[in-house]
């Protein structure tokens, strides 16, 4: 019964001749490996407990078939399997010059005796996934076809869909071959991976880096890590369907496959980057229906469809593994950790159909007596209808007389498809005046917005931009669906060392401006008419808007207070009894005499030291209050920065990050270049569907429960999780652990309900439900793991970390647990191999990439180059993503423009993050959900460059090309318009287009996001990152 992931076989953790080793920035490895939690006590590695090899159980949980009866579509590419698209590169590059030979300490054990060397270098191949015996499946992609669930309360029995061609010969398995017959992979490759082609010209090849430094721990830290340079390949050649790919013995002495001998000869075979896992994948238009138990979703990557039927959609709920361990034990050995990230408000496409919202009048939802959970899917119904059992808790309750109905000959409620909350995974109910603070119901919220109008802001044009894109901005405030106008009220306020309020009442003729200039007790002089409806107002505010830039236009004030303007918008929603935004416009550090006054602490010389974590910690005291006084209030706080130098965006992003807002920042603002960049990110803001004063608590069947939660948020005991507002991009991570053993048969159960005020003022609670399987055989639990969801919590985790420990020491725990995590996979799971073979999990076998990239983000990489506060915005803006933004981020598109299609509506495939995959004559798109570029080769077509910038050749582009593309009428103009158009309106977030031509200076910008080469601030390549978790999953086996 054993199971055998992703292969690849080079000779990983053996040190070769004429290599140097990693450089000490991840640290040697600690003696015993630390895991789980940051600074939990370590483990040693256990043997899997007796009896771990029962079969998987296969019960559908009980759910409910659709009316349409639709198995899970066979052919939606599920987590496991990321099938690549795109041709292998011809061997045509040169090869480059030798490396300097270097003395070095060997990181892994002793050297291997010299057989076991000459096997491994003959035995370098990258298998196929490789074989297994017919049971577990291999993949997770073929998981629904092998079992055909029992039928559940009279479910009609769902047969297998026919297999997809490429599962067949999934199915056809033999064990490997001896590692010293050159170990040919048969068979294809899971998911229609093409992977094999003509070896890479110039690949620096797996084993450690080149360079001569000590090989102290994984390659970290700011020292080049020298090694033949990539070449740009051509991308031509067809890609090959099987995985049939011998490599030739040990290269002659003094070479090594990667580089090329002292003397001339025959060009050496290298190691494809083709053949390593990728995360490229698209595929789409599939229909993803949520009514099995533990269903692992499609990848956030593919574009699906979802038909809820009695599991909350995976745009909701995304989990690290769809099968928990059943027992606390099963848990530690493998260090998968458990959690789900919940984006409680996601935006469903068009042809996804909305919550339903159920209203039961003045009684109100209907809860377990005991546990408190809301009625749902799960419940069962006993006693001919009469009571229900809840599968949270067990425990039976009476059902009220109003909502009394008989079953049918299966036990189900007759009324089953017409009530949401007994057949959906997701719903909303309209809450009754009990869960209303004070028993009343909450007023519509208010929106205000607060300028700061000092000397910086007036000169830079930001102040005139800002009120002349409200005037029109106003008109699109949010509304409820079928409302005429927006419930939300506005007001307006500015402020340099004091704080002007404004009176809009309808009224008046003219706006009427109050000054506060006592801000250590800060008060809203007004009541009436500083809070309006702006279609009652809107001849008054358009006045206001027109006399700021004015009134302030010869300022030169250029000192603000920062903490005093949030205090203000917290009083006036509370005079007003309602919750509600600010929105704030910002330029330097608040450094008047106020409360929340901050001085200049950036200082580069902590860097790399324990003492590193004080420059993500916020200051003290006030704003600490602060964000305690919002949340009470309900006072959700976005953040606009505009800054030229330093401004402690640690402590000025505090509220921010506990209140459920976000924080946007543009270095060195230019109206010109930046305006449009800026207002992108202010209209989408503004619109954003989001609920307000909002509490959130995640129920958990009996034997697990929610410990950690991560995200922009606020925690005032260990169970509520606190937000001002939520909006549709802002995700909750939430880590579980056992308190006792789950059960296979009934597998586990988790229920999100978030209370929240709408735009219209009424209380309202959304519910997410999800089912998972239990399973006491690891190899189940790693098939259904989802590494998007993983590298979103590691990332999370790891960035909290930070604050409380040396950033090297977090690193060191990230790459422990990977090799932890897939060295447990390879001792229990694997079919057994040489040990030379790098195995991964197949449902894993791309989260090496995710997390070597994750390593080299700027919270995590310890240089002196970066800014202090960009490093906090990252920190503090991952906190809160969604898996989909968090694998973005983590893992850029890279689109080749060059070849585009104009005559197709699809955006070309993406190919790998790295430079081997550009060409001097190619043009590429990079966007990572915050920035994009637009990369010119140097030997770019003059067609090209004629249709996209009426520019006769790359030295005719001036400085103004460099931020837009001119709107011209050729196809390909249109083309390239549209993708970049649609992806900005896709992100969260606006990008800022850069466009770079090869070899200018602002190409070391773009390089830092091709995440699969070395960091240009320290940091490995993936292939080389591969090379190092390999050597430490041996250690961890020997």
């Amino acid at each position: 019964m054993s199971q055998q992931g992703y292969v690849a076989a080079p000779p990983y953790s053996q040190a070769q001749p004429g290599i140097g080793g990693y450089q000490g920035g991840f640290g040697a490895p600690p003696a015993q490996p630390l895991y789980g939690h940051y600074g939990g006590p370590p483990q040693g590695f256990n043997a899997p407990p007796a009896g771990v090899m029962k079969s998987p159980p296969t019960s559908p949980a009980g759910m409910p078939p659709s009316p349409v009866s639709s198995q899970y579509n066979p052919s939606v590419q599920q987590n496991g399997a990321h099938p690549q698209r795109y041709a292998s590169p011809s061997a045509a590059s040169p090869p480059y010059g030798q490396p300097s030979h270097s003395v070095y300490n060997n990181m892994a054990s002793p050297a291997p005796p010299t057989q076991q060397l000459a096997n491994q270098m003959s035995a370098m191949n990258l298998g196929s996934y490789g074989k297994s015996q017919p049971l577990p499946p291999t993949s997770s992609v073929a998981q629904q076809h092998f079992q055909t669930p029992a039928p559940a309360m009279g479910q009609p029995q769902m047969h297998p869909a026919p297999q997809a061609p490429h599962m067949a010969s999934q199915n056809q398995m033999s064990p490997p071959q001896s590692p010293l017959t050159n170990m040919l992979a048969s068979g294809q490759p899971m998911g229609g991976q093409s992977m094999a082609g003509p070896p890479m010209g110039g690949q620096s090849m797996a084993g450690p880096p080149m360079g001569g430094q000590s090989m102290a721990g994984p390659p970290m830290g700011g020292q080049s890590m020298a090694g033949p340079p990539m070449g740009g390949q051509s991308m031509t050649g067809p890609p090959m369907a099987g995985m049939n790919m011998p490599f030739p013995g040990p290269p002659p002495s003094g070479g090594f496959p990667g580089t090329s001998g002292g003397l001339a000869g025959p060009p050496q075979k290298k190691l494809d980057p083709d053949s390593i896992p990728s995360t490229v994948t698209r595929l789409g238009g599939h229909v993803f229906s949520t009514n099995m138990r533990g269903q692992v979703p499609p990848l956030v990557t593919t574009d699906f469809t979802v038909q809820d039927q009695g599991n909350a959609s995976p745009r909701f709920i995304r989990c690290t593994t769809y099968s928990l361990p059943c027992t606390a034990e099963l848990a530690k050995q493998c260090q998968v950790p458990l959690a789900s990230v919940i984006k409680p408000f996601a935006k469903l496409p068009k042809n996804e159909t909305p919550l339903y919202v159920v209203n039961h009048g003045e009684t109100g939802p209907i809860r377990c007596n005991r546990c408190k959970a809301y009625m749902c899917p799960y419940m069962q119904f006993i006693d001919g209808g009469r009571r229900y059992q809840c599968s949270f808790c067990n425990c039976v309750s009476e059902v009220p007389v109003f909502y009394f109905q008989h079953l049918d000959h299966m036990g189900r409620r007759v009324d089953f498809y017409e009530r949401p909350e007994l057949s959906q995974g997701s719903y909303e109910f309209v809450a009754t005046l009990d869960y209303c603070k004070n028993n009343k119901p909450p007023n519509p919220p208010a929106y205000i917005f607060m300028i700061d109008v000092s000397y910086t802001n007036i000169k830079s044009g930001l102040v005139k931009l800002v009120c002349d894109e409200l005037k029109s901005l106003l008109e699109k405030l949010p509304r409820e669906d079928g409302a005429e106008a927006s419930a939300i009220k506005v007001g307006f306020v500015t402020y340099n060392k004091v704080l002007h309020f404004y009176n809009v009442k309808s009224a008046l003729a003219q706006p009427q401006m109050m000054v506060v200039s006592d801000i250590a007790e800060m008060f809203v002089p007004l009541l009436d008419g500083f809070l309006v409806n702006y279609q009652d107002s809107r001849a008054v505010i358009y006045n206001l808007l027109d006399q700021i830039p004015d009134m302030f236009a010869d300022t030169n004030e250029s000192e603000t207070v920062f903490a005093p303007v949030i205090q203000a918008g917290v009083e006036a929603f509370k005079a007003a009894e309602c919750s509600g935004k600010l929105f704030i416009f910002h330029s330097s550090m608040p450094t008047a005499e106020a409360p929340g006054k901050l001085k200049n602490r950036d200082d580069k010389k902590l860097v790399n030291t324990d003492k590193e974590k004080t420059l993500f910690q916020p200051q003290k005291g006030v704003y600490e209050q602060l964000s305690k006084d919002c949340v009470a209030q309900g006072c959700c706080v976005d953040l606009f920065l505009f800054p030229s130098q330093y401004l402690d965006l640690a402590s000025m992003a505090d509220v921010p990050s506990h209140t459920g807002g976000s924080v946007y920042k543009y270095n060195n603002f230019q109206v010109a270049t930046d305006g449009e960049h800026f207002l992108r990110d202010l209209r989408k803001d503004l619109q954003k569907s989001l609920g307000f004063d909002a509490v959130m608590r995640v129920r958990t069947s009996t034997g697990f429960r929610a410990t950690d939660f991560f995200g922009a948020i606020y925690m005032n005991n260990t169970t509520d999780v606190e937000m001002a507002a939520v909006d549709c991009d802002k995700a909750v991570t939430v880590e579980f652990k056992h308190d006792d053993t789950l059960s296979e048969e009934s597998g586990a159960f988790m229920q999100c309900a978030l209370l929240y005020t709408t735009i219209s003022g009424q209380r309202r609670l959304r519910i997410h439900n999800l089912s998972l399987n239990c399973t006491s055989q690891l190899s189940e639990l790693y098939k259904c793991c989802e590494t998007d969801s993983l590298i979103n919590f590691f990332a999370k985790s790891a960035y909290r970390a930070i604050l409380n420990q040396p950033v090297k020491n977090v690193r060191d725990i990230l790459v422990n647990q990977t090799a932890h995590m897939l060295a447990c996979y390879r001792k229990n799971c694997a079919s057994p191999s040489a040990a030379s073979q790098l195995i991964l999990p197949d449902s894993m076998k791309v989260f090496p990439v995710y997390m070597n990239s994750l390593m080299k983000t700027a919270p995590l990489v310890g240089s002196t180059e970066l800014s202090t506060d960009d490093r906090a915005h990252q920190r503090l803006s991952v906190m809160a993503m969604g898996v989909e933004d968090s694998q973005l981020q983590l893992y850029p598109r890279l689109i080749p423009l060059h070849n585009v299609d104009v005559s197709r509506e699809a955006v070309p495939d993406p190919v790998r993050c790295s430079e081997e995959r550009l060409s001097d004559s190619g043009l590429f798109l990079l966007e990572n959900g915050h920035s994009i570029f637009l990369w010119l080769g140097q030997a770019s077509p003059p067609d090209l460059i004629q249709s996209l910038f009426n520019a006769p050749s790359l030295a005719h582009l001036q400085q103004e090309h460099m931020f837009t593309l001119p709107e011209l009428d050729n196809p390909l103009s249109k083309k390239v318009r549209t993708i970049i158009s649609e992806l900005l309106e896709k992100r969260p977030n606006s990008m800022k287009l850069q466009i770079v031509r090869q070899r200018d200076k602002l190409e070391m910008l773009f390089r830092q996001f091709l995440v699969e080469d070395k960091g240009l601030h320290g940091g490995a390549s993936y292939m080389d990152f591969l090379c190092y978790v390999h050597r430490e999953i041996r250690q961890l086996l020997t």
